[in-house]
């Protein structure tokens, strides 16, 4: 190992874990020894990677305030510490820290918040796609409707939420009056995306998050329809499956419309 690979690997050590070794690669100059030359250094590590927690979950700071989220995100920094060369991706477990953590057992909402805005995050900076018009559909035969897939657009992400956290996060844009946190009777889905610079969320029927998901799993038009008879019958399947479809057009959600067969 060179030496210059060798003092990279010290650096990282002692900036991750706090190993003083690295002391002693210090030079020892001016009225701060070698120990506070680094602490200067890594506490302002440290605080731009909590900075850029906050960037990316503004609601849980909001729920948290100041103190809890600082407090959050010291003890998120010590369990997984950044190890992606951007920043972006700092923050990608947050929600299964918060759900696993004991010290945030008697509040499940918050990791639904942090899971809710890194869907969002990723909505708003996925890569572009085409988008499908509905004209687009009149290029395939009837007969060939049963083996199409549908391409969503990258965007899209899907989630299942057993709280509010969305109500909850759009007062918080809103600056509207706080509401309080609410568990639903049975876990509702959700879907983010993103057309053209905004960002959107919804709710779904529990028949539109399942042939949602079967499309994002690539499931052909055929299938979706039988899939959807557990809610419809079977007469009725394909005009709901099409008309779901219709509605994804419409918001911009599918990418490209293929044949699967």
């Amino acid at each position: 190992m060179s030496d210059l690979r060798r003092l990279q690997g010290d650096f990282l050590d002692a900036l991750m874990r706090g190993s003083p070794s690295f002391h002693e690669q210090i030079v020892d100059a001016g009225q701060l020894n070698p120990a506070q030359r680094f602490g200067i250094y890594s506490n302002a590590y440290r605080a731009r990677l909590i900075e850029a927690l906050s960037d990316a979950y503004p609601g849980l700071h909001t729920l948290l305030g100041d103190d809890g989220f600082h407090i959050l995100g010291t003890a998120y920094l010590d369990a997984w510490p950044s190890h992606h060369f951007s920043i972006r991706w700092f923050g990608d477990r947050l929600s299964t820290y918060l759900a696993e953590s004991v010290d945030y057992a008697d509040m499940p909402f918050l990791a639904e918040m942090a899971a809710f805005e890194w869907a969002l995050r990723g909505a708003f900076d996925a890569e572009d796609a085409p988008t499908v018009r509905r004209e687009d559909l009149l290029r395939f035969d009837p007969g060939d409707w049963a083996g199409l897939g549908f391409r969503l657009n990258p965007s899209v992400r899907r989630l299942n939420l057993e709280w509010n956290a969305p109500r909850l996060w759009n007062a918080i844009e809103r600056d509207a009056e706080p509401i309080k946190p609410e568990k639903y009777p049975y876990p509702t889905g959700w879907v983010l995306w993103r057309r053209d610079l905004q960002t959107f969320f919804r709710s779904l029927e529990v028949d539109e998050a399942w042939a949602l998901d079967a499309a994002m799993e690539n499931r052909d038009f055929g299938t979706i329809c039988a899939g959807l008879t557990e809610w419809v019958d079977e007469l009725n399947a394909p005009q709901r499956a099409a008309g779901l479809i219709n509605g994804w057009i419409e918001e911009a959600m599918i990418s490209e419309i293929c044949s699967l067969d």
